[in-house]
């Protein structure tokens, strides 16, 4: 007689337990894509070199402090990331001598997400990249910058 009143009594317990994990959405697809953190992305591919700052290295690697790369054309910003640097470069009248290696490796969805937190961060306050204009640039991308 005791085993079905525990058996119930379990029920009871375990039943609001069971609702919650029943209805417990799943994240959608884009609520995945939007989860790409930029900061994570920078600070694992970039601070090395660009430096927690954004301030870069003086001669070696440029700023992404409000710079004409990183506030300006987003086609020229996605092929810097996609392409790299194996010369030199001027950057607002500075010139920076150290190869960035590109990182065509990374996936559109995490390159739109980094270039968005460095256009966003380091006193700038520059629009989002989207998933959609990297894809576009990949696709078009003749190595040229």
């Amino acid at each position: 007689m005791k085993k079905p009143i525990l058996v119930i009594a379990c029920l009871f317990c375990c039943a609001p337990l069971l609702a919650q994990i029943k209805t417990k959405a799943k994240p959608k697809p884009a609520a995945r894509l939007a989860a790409v953190d930029g900061k994570g992305i920078y600070e694992k591919y970039c601070l090395t070199c660009h430096q927690g700052d954004g301030g870069g290295v003086p001669n070696m690697n440029p700023p992404l402090i409000k710079t004409s790369y990183v506030l300006g054309d987003k086609t020229r910003l996605i092929k810097v990331v996609l392409n790299g640097f194996s010369e030199n470069v001027d950057i607002d009248g500075e010139s920076y001598s150290n190869v960035m290696p590109s990182h065509d490796f990374l996936k559109d969805q995490e390159i739109a997400a980094v270039l968005t937190y460095v256009r966003k961060n380091f006193t700038n306050k520059a629009g989002p990249i989207t998933t959609a204009q990297v894809k576009a640039v990949r696709a078009t991308n003749k190595k040229k910058i």
